[in-house]
């Protein structure tokens, strides 16, 4: 089991959940992030209880400084968003695929022994057959999908041409409290939350019977310290991580509506580019290979995530 932990984006949304858990556990700690859609105030109070590196993986100089005497890495850092990579497809090239090639070759010759790295579920594409299973060919929609997928194919070669253990966890539509609902490339949970909290209508893109495999933010944390820790071999896997069941946007807003108490209806325009249809993860080989359930339901999470976003409006008008 590694000793020494690097979290890559450690003052984004998932890799400031995961920095805390590792801190809160006792484990020695390093993170690195050039808070390109990271922000300071994530980490700001955990300031000397973890050695920080601020900069771009890209940079050779900053990989190396981040994976000196780690002995894993949790690598979550990249600019998220399929709508985004449409827009920017070259920045969005460079937070996935070079900053990982950059960090992996650090991570070589500083003899790292495992590497966990976010995959995405966009690398599925639009499937005929749910739920997603490991094992279907990807067909990515996007850039960010492209560069998602890409990701996954370096960590498998790294481990047959350097012996790295690497595992690529699929995420699935990740949410909860500390992801920033303010950006225009901003999820669509925490964004419907908030507008919702203000007594606004949240837009819906399409139809609203588009479906996805919402998974509570504490869920994906689990997922990779089971596989950070786990004590068996890993030559490149690639594993879903989510609860394993789907909700249609329209949905969403029927059960936020419920949790806050309002009824408040969408609006909706037209479906954008490079949105997939329908999304669901098999987790059969997370329980066998991690031994990992996500024990969070997504109604569960939906409720601690509306009372986050309600007692940060609360400290802002007290």
């Amino acid at each position: 089991m590694p000793e020494r932990i690097l979290i890559t984006g450690c003052a984004g949304f998932i890799g400031g959940h995961i920095l805390r858990r590792l801190i809160a556990e006792g484990f020695e700690v390093a993170g690195v992030d050039d808070f390109s859609t990271g922000l300071r105030e994530n980490i700001a109070d955990l300031e000397g209880r973890f050695r920080f590196v601020e900069g771009t993986l890209c940079d050779p100089q900053v990989s190396r400084r981040a994976v000196e005497g780690v002995t894993g890495i949790i690598h979550q850092a990249a600019i998220p968003a399929v709508p985004r990579s449409i827009d920017y497809p070259l920045t969005s090239f460079h937070s996935s695929i070079m900053a990982t090639v950059t960090l992996f070759s650090a991570a070589r010759e500083a003899g790292v022994k495992r590497i966990i790295q976010a995959a995405s579920s966009s690398a599925y594409g639009d499937t005929e057959a749910l739920p997603n299973v490991e094992t279907m060919a990807p067909k990515p929609l996007s850039p960010y999908a492209v560069g998602k997928l890409a990701q996954e194919y370096y960590a498998a070669a790294s481990a047959r041409c350097f012996g790295i253990e690497t595992i690529s966890l699929r995420y699935f539509n990740v949410f909860g409290p500390r992801q920033n609902p303010k950006s225009e490339y901003a999820a669509v949970v925490p964004k419907f939350i908030s507008l919702m909290l203000s007594g606004q209508r949240p837009t819906i893109y399409g139809d609203g019977e588009q479906c996805r495999d919402f998974t509570y933010v504490d869920n994906v944390v689990e997922a990779n310290l089971a596989a950070i820790q786990h004590p068996g071999v890993f030559r490149g896997e690639v594993i879903n991580a989510a609860r394993g069941e789907s909700m249609t946007l329209n949905e969403l807003v029927r059960h936020l509506n419920a949790i806050l108490g309002t009824d408040i209806g969408p609006l909706y325009s037209p479906a954008r580019a490079g949105d997939i249809r329908r999304s669901q993860a098999d987790i059969s080989r997370a329980e066998k290979l991690l031994g990992f359930r996500a024990g969070i339901d997504v109604k569960e999470g939906l409720r601690r995530t509306v009372e986050y976003y309600r007692a940060v409006i609360r400290r802002v008008n007290d």
